[in-house]
């Protein structure tokens, strides 16, 4: 069975976010000065815009994905220096995930290439 191209993918309203995001990804890749993967970012997301304090434990349950995945996302993050590992003053044990300027700079970018695809797309 062979399906047309709008079959296949499905409503406009699917064609119009597919698009949307396709802009969106296509328009960091050209102008930030990092690639992060889908997990990298959700991450990065995550420890700026939800209340601290964030270790590899909450944010693996935030996400619903495993710690291991969770390290590496944040191994990534630390040696681009978007967010910093700390040691938890209360409970030595314990490692806090923080935030960075860096890390708060590269979002503010990637925000702004979202809100001008969005102003192109409406």
């Amino acid at each position: 069975m062979s399906y047309t191209k709008d079959e296949k993918i499905g409503s406009s309203k699917t064609i119009r976010a597919l698009s949307f995001w396709h802009g969106v990804t296509s328009t960091a890749l050209r102008k930030m000065p990092m690639d992060l993967s889908a997990r990298q970012t959700a991450v990065l997301m995550n420890v700026y815009l939800m209340p601290p304090p964030h270790s590899i434990k909450s944010l693996a349950d935030d996400l619903m994905i495993s710690k291991p995945a969770i390290c590496r996302a944040v191994d990534a993050l630390e040696k681009s220096k978007l967010v910093k590992r700390i040691r938890d003053k209360q409970d030595k044990r314990n490692v806090i995930i923080q935030r960075t300027v860096k890390g708060s700079v590269y979002l503010s970018e990637f925000a702004d290439i979202i809100l001008h695809i969005s102003k192109e797309a409406a």
